[in-house]
């Protein structure tokens, strides 16, 4: 068989092939009701609630199976059914505990990303600003400080005064 053809028969080698679905379209699940699912089991999983429930629950399970008659123990051998159920139980709350955690992450990623471009932003924005206010120092110093203007004003007025004083030696033919 040519290359060719088997590559029309399987699809490319890159890429990779349409797997197989094990649930068919109408038993999809909303991935994101199922992560809210999870969030809220973890939440209430880390909780002193839950610790107070899952501790009277296994208390009243071994005073139950250990305080009345034989013939009214649901566990028969010492304990056995109630390990099962809390390894069960713990089977089922890892993986919702990572799913939640997985998601909270995702959550965190988005909101890291957000606030280094508020910050990058921000920085853009000082030095802006930073720019504008050197260039309005730079205009300040070229324009002439009130000082300046009065210190001139005054030379003026002192050369006024002297040229307008008469002086004492007649002026000549000569100087005109």
């Amino acid at each position: 068989m040519s290359p060719e053809r088997r590559s029309e028969r399987h699809g490319r080698l890159d890429t990779p092939r349409e797997g197989r679905r094990l649930l068919s379209a109408r038993s999809a699940y909303d991935s994101d009701a199922f992560g809210v699912f999870a969030e809220q089991f973890a939440r209430f999983m880390g909780t002193a609630q839950f610790l107070i429930y899952m501790t009277l629950f296994v208390l009243f399970w071994v005073l139950w199976n250990a305080l009345t008659p034989a013939d009214l123990h649901w566990d028969t051998y010492p304990f056995i059914f109630l390990t099962l159920m809390l390894s069960l139980q713990a089977s089922y709350a890892a993986p919702l505990i990572l799913l939640a955690q997985n998601r909270q992450e995702i959550r965190d990623r988005v909101t890291a990303e957000q606030d280094r471009q508020a910050n990058a932003r921000a920085h853009a924005d000082m030095e802006y600003l930073a720019r504008e206010i050197a260039a309005l120092r730079m205009a300040v110093g070229d324009m002439a400080t009130r000082d300046f203007v009065r210190s001139e004003l005054r030379s003026l007025l002192q050369d006024l005064d002297e040229r307008s004083r008469p002086t004492d030696e007649p002026e000549t033919d000569a100087e005109n």
